[in-house]
């Protein structure tokens, strides 16, 4: 076998609009293709004894063993692997579900999807479940659990923490969207102007300067104290000397700790000889220069969470810790606990397994114990010197028995440091009663306070702790999306959006729009080049200046990676027309039908789908969508329309020379054609498609019609407002226009316009695009020919898999299909035939450009008009 692909989505895609994150595998079975699994000798057996569990996977049977019964009757291998894959993350700590696999155009080719927890882990598991398949063929020994460790490992690394984690499944629950920003813990909840960022359990709320504190023990505890917030006595040491002079004032047993430590790094307590304190010295400066020596408060530990201000939950927390039976050694017994199938590996389960490490070491020694060691039968063990659940600690949740005045103080404290997510460590015998009357301190107070204790604790109630920070973030009434309308279709996406993000901007909003020649925030070109992918989208969702979003989304970043976003509240699409079949297993038009469909499955309930009804494929959508539908027609007496309006539904049609909307049996007339520019006096009819498109879609947005037929008023085609678009260039004897037309379907669209235009001669300058079909290359010679008096032949600069002899020749050949002896050039550099054709223009010629790097052919036609304006002197 052999993978030829593996592809990531993160986001709505081609192979499910709902489930968003999918490993999608292109794999070749090769001459497994003729070898289902029951003619594989041994093979179940095999696949049953290494991975038992796949028992209960019901695959199409619908029963525990349906897919093992689906193996011994006989299925393919890029089936099996599609089970594996998704067996293996399950067992790594990951569960997750579903997964399809489906043949692609080629023979033994299959497309294996499955679902993913982490992108890096669902890339290994892609290449492990191949790999484990290969070796059970062939009977050779797997190391499963090998696999099985290495995922795991790469699940604590790339995952989110549980806190982090948590507070993001709050914010899903809640249809809060979120961005990742980086590898670690920092997270965008919401889009836009509306968003807010978390990073561990800091949030953009939280007070830098209270941060600051928090992470100073020393200016800490001095607030603190100075509140009569009953803290240990202690100070700040730098060397043997200072600790020497503290002890000797506030008498053993004491703590050190970094000053500015967190997560118990560098701490130690209970130090009783100034041995112990000597090594528990430098232990703490390995984190910090300076180490704070306190008075070692005996009790139980505590740790108490205040989120904005307000007591959320608390938990007594115990060290990692062995008891002994009089038979078992201390390793034995770490390995007995171990085996509790409620501990496993980081952050996977309720509790952590207990690792042995350099504290466990010197908790041993100081105690003159080995590994070896046999505890007597009672005797309680402590392994680390603090209760951290990462190091194999347990919680008990105390939320219920906090004393009234504890939970006052902690209020007060989190007031005092101005730290809206608190988290309090407290040494006391007991919660239940003030710890002014029991002897308690305050220990500590730190920002980004572990949530795990509390959400998982090995006994008593988890708490939701993550819901109190999303209220905080997003009081009731707050919105943490921005309006956002998508854009797809095969020919005038760009347009569409361009004139749509136009009206949004006339309504007085800071639009962030994306397009095939760049990222737009608020009309600055932000990024150049092709950003209709959802790498792109992000970009705008990200940029806290947006708060409305128009994005167009084409197809290569659909099939590449899904939709940069979940849910949006328009989408539209304007037409589908052969175009890129054949490419990324996209071989029919019905295909590519589905793939411009996603975006419209991802509109909210209350929103809109805005479809060209003229348009078969385009209309059929209508029937898959769970939201309200608007069409838009060339016709006003068209069947469809006329059927969607008597059931009181919206629509937009050409009727008279007008732009009008339908709604019901009224009609609201926007504007006639001839005023609006893009239309170019009603000529250019693909872009009475886009203006229908674009004025529907601000109607369904509840927009006025004025502040609509105005928009359309003002927006005037031009190389800098739609560069690549219709973008015309008067001469004195001849017109020059430069389009982007780069399909058959677009250049049908330009020619309907080039026939309505007066010239003495139609020169085209076309070109082919050499990763499509030779009959889409013939095609689109056959349409030049239909429309053009003379052709030029240019290349692309990408040839994509082609000679460019290849492509002249099969554009040649459609030219010559409808005629046989039309005038064609072939100049193979796209600045060259700029340079022939408005050099030898005749008068009155129409020169049509059709380009592929529009910066550039712009840049060289201006260039020719300023020279001819006298703007700039021809060089020699």
């Amino acid at each position: 076998m052999k993978i030829l692909d593996i592809k990531v989505m993160n986001g709505p895609n081609y192979w499910s609009a709902k489930r968003y994150k999918l490993i999608v595998m292109l794999l070749d079975l090769e001459e497994l293709e003729e070898k289902p699994t029951d003619k594989i000798p041994g093979f179940i057996e095999r696949l049953q004894a290494l991975m038992p569990t796949l028992y209960e996977h019901r695959c199409s049977e619908g029963v525990p063993g349906g897919f093992f019964m689906r193996v011994k009757e006989g299925t393919w291998m890029g089936h099996v692997i599609e089970h594996i894959a998704l067996e293996l993350q399950t067992l790594a700590g990951m569960d997750t579900g579903f997964g399809r696999t489906r043949e692609s155009d080629k023979k033994g080719v299959y497309h294996v999807v499955f679902s993913y927890h982490e992108a890096k882990a669902g890339i290994y598991t892609a290449r492990a479940a191949v790999r484990i398949a290969e070796a059970l063929i062939n009977d050779e020994p797997c190391d499963l659990q090998a696999d099985i460790q290495e995922l795991r490992e790469i699940r604590e690394e790339e995952r989110l923490g549980p806190s982090t984690g948590s507070i993001v499944e709050e914010a899903e629950k809640r249809k809060i969207p979120y961005i990742r920003l980086n590898r670690h813990s920092l997270v965008q909840l919401g889009y836009g102007i509306n968003q807010r960022r978390v990073q561990a359990t800091i949030a953009s709320t939280t007070s830098s300067i209270a941060v600051e504190l928090a992470c100073d023990k020393e200016e800490t505890k001095n607030l603190l104290e100075a509140s009569e917030i009953p803290v240990p006595r202690g100070r700040i040491v730098y060397n043997e000397e200072d600790l020497k002079r503290e002890i000797d004032r506030i008498g053993y047993p004491v703590v050190t700790k970094p000053i500015d430590g967190n997560h118990g790094k560098g701490a130690t307590t209970n130090i009783r000889t100034w041995e112990e304190a000597v090594e528990a010295l430098a232990a703490a400066k390995k984190y910090s220069r300076s180490v704070i020596c306190e008075k070692f408060i005996t009790g139980r530990d505590f740790r108490v969470l205040v989120i904005n201000y307000k007591f959320v939950a608390a938990a007594l927390r115990t060290p990692a810790a062995v008891t002994g039976d009089g038979k078992h050694t201390i390793q034995e017994l770490i390995d007995i606990v171990n085996k509790d199938p409620r501990r496993g590996y980081g952050h996977e389960k309720v509790l952590t397994s207990i690792k042995i490490d350099d504290f466990t070491m010197n908790i041993l020694a100081k105690k003159e114990y080995t590994l070896e060691t046999v505890l007597a039968k009672g005797d309680e063990l402590w392994l680390k010197p603090t209760a951290n659940l990462s190091t194999g600690g347990t919680a008990t949740d105390v939320t219920d028995f906090v004393h009234p005045s504890n939970v006052f103080m902690c209020e007060r404290i989190a007031r005092i440091i101005g730290l809206d997510i608190c988290g309090i460590d407290i040494m006391a015998e007991d919660l239940s009663m003030p710890i002014t009357e029991n002897g308690g301190a305050v220990l500590e107070v730190n920002a980004a306070p572990g949530f795990r204790m509390h959400l998982d604790p090995t006994e008593g109630l988890p708490r939701n702790v993550a819901e109190p920070v999303i209220d905080m973030l997003y009081p009731p009434g707050s919105s943490a999306r921005i309006p956002i309308i998508a854009v797809s279709g095969t020919n005038g996406k760009t347009t569409t959006t361009r004139l749509i993000a136009h009206i949004v901007k006339q309504m007085g909003y800071k639009v962030g729009y994306t397009t095939t020649d760049g990222v737009y925030i608020q009309n600055q070109l932000m990024v150049r080049g092709d950003c209709t992918g959802p790498v792109s989208a992000e970009f705008v969702l990200r940029d806290p200046t947006v708060n409305f979003a128009v994005l167009e989304c084409a197809r290569g970043g659909l099939l590449r990676a899904g939709l940069g976003f979940h849910h949006c509240d328009v989408a539209v699409v304007t037409n589908v027309a052969e175009d890129h079949l054949g490419l990324q297993g996209i071989d029919t038009i019905e295909k590519l039908a589905k793939v411009k469909a996603v975006a419209t499955q991802t509109v909210w309930p209350e929103g809109y789908v805005v479809l060209n009804a003229d348009d078969d494929l385009v209309f059929a959508m209508a029937k898959d969508v769970s939201c309200k539908v608007a069409f838009y027609s060339l016709h006003e007496d068209s069947t469809r329309i006329k059927a969607h309006c008597a059931t009181g539904g919206v629509a937009a049609v050409y009727e008279q020379g007008f732009i009008s909307i339908l709604k019901g049996a009224w009609k609201i007339r926007i504007e006639r054609v001839t005023n609006i520019p893009l239309t170019f006096s009603g000529r250019a009819e693909f872009n009475i498609y886009n203006v229908l498109a674009a004025t529907l879609t601000a109607y369904v947005r509840d927009f006025k019609t004025e502040d609509i037929r105005q928009a359309l008023q003002t927006f005037v085609p031009s190389p800098a407002l739609t560069p690549g678009r219709m973008n015309m260039f008067q001469f004195k004897h001849f017109s020059v226009m430069l389009d982007y037309a780069h399909n058959t379907h677009g250049i049908h669209a330009v020619g309907k316009f080039v026939n309505s235009v007066e010239a003495s001669v139609k020169v085209g300058i076309v070109a082919g695009v050499g990763d499509r079909r030779d009959e889409d290359i013939i095609s689109l010679g056959e349409e030049s020919a239909k429309i053009f008096d003379e052709i030029i032949i240019r290349q692309d600069k990408n040839l994509r898999g082609r000679t460019e002899q290849e492509i002249i020749d099969l554009i040649s050949e459609g030219i010559r299909k409808v005629d046989a002896a039309k005038k064609i050039d072939v100049i193979r550099k796209e600045s060259e035939a700029i340079d022939f054709a408005i050099k030898n223009a005749k008068d009155g010629a129409f020169i049509v450009i059709i380009s592929d790097v529009v910066p550039d052919a712009l840049e060289q036609v201006k260039r020719y008009k300023d020279i001819e304006d006298g703007a700039v002197v021809e060089s020699v």
